[in-house]
């Protein structure tokens, strides 16, 4: 359940991320700006930030990704403030997307490239 959970955020992260911008900056560094995001977005659900809140809270605080970044934070804030804090503890989703992200780098921007498609 919660590897089909941050596969759907994967997705829709690397969907809020242009993506000709996402290939210019290359796989590692993309994957690790999603899933450094996947960690801003769990830290801020389990200080108890709300929903609403998220984005403002987490772009406060300067954080090092690229500014076209940002645009992950809310579609990965309704997967993260989906699941129940409890479930959160003990896991580390920064670290599971990046991964994610990694593995499936392939099929991912074959997916974007034909929603740009209308495909």
């Amino acid at each position: 359940m919660l590897r089909m959970r941050i596969a759907a955020a994967t997705f829709a992260a690397a969907t809020a991320v242009s993506p000709l911008w996402a290939e210019e900056i290359g796989k590692e560094d993309s994957c690790k700006y999603q899933g450094q995001v996947m960690s801003a977005v769990q830290q801020a659900r389990m200080d108890r930030v709300a929903q609403d809140k998220v984005a403002d809270t987490i772009l406060a605080a300067n954080p090092d990704w690229p500014a076209q970044f940002a645009n992950t934070i809310d579609p990965l804030a309704a997967h993260v403030y989906g699941m129940k804090r409890r479930d959160l503890r003990n896991v580390d989703l920064g670290a599971v997307m990046q991964q994610q992200c990694l593995d499936n780098w392939d099929q991912i921007q074959e997916m974007q490239q034909n929603l740009a498609n209308g495909n």
